[in-house]
């Protein structure tokens, strides 16, 4: 991801480039970060608020976000579009784990939900 955002503003940025390509880079590189903040905001959503319908609608987010740098960076460097597949293919599983993990809870792990399955055994 990284390398491929840094091949990303390098092409794109560069002097040569011209005005269109840069406006299409900036966007891009803000649509970068953005994903960054949804990718930092999984981990506390799953693990620490215990909210598996947010955070597997964070990782649907990320998908969309990423597929579209994807198909937008194919036109400014094509190597950073290839670079972005593996990274598409992990959310695709993060977000099939995330729905299954609350779909088997019944969308509902906090603690006392947990507690409630556990004496209901």
């Amino acid at each position: 991801m990284g390398y491929a955002a840094h091949r990303i503003a390098s092409a794109g940025l560069s002097a040569l480039a011209s005005p269109s390509t840069v406006a299409t880079t900036k966007h891009s590189l803000t649509v970068y970060t953005i994903q960054l903040g949804l990718n930092l905001a999984w981990m506390p959503l799953f693990f620490g608020a215990r909210r598996p319908v947010e955070a597997t609608a964070d990782l649907v987010a990320l998908l969309g976000l990423n597929g579209w740098l994807a198909y937008t960076w194919s036109a400014i460097d094509e190597t950073a579009a290839w670079l972005q597949l593996p990274y598409l293919g992990w959310l695709a599983f993060a977000t099939y784990l995330s729905a299954g993990a609350g779909y088997l809870n019944d969308w509902d792990m906090s603690d006392k939900a947990l507690e409630a399955r556990k004496k209901a055994e």
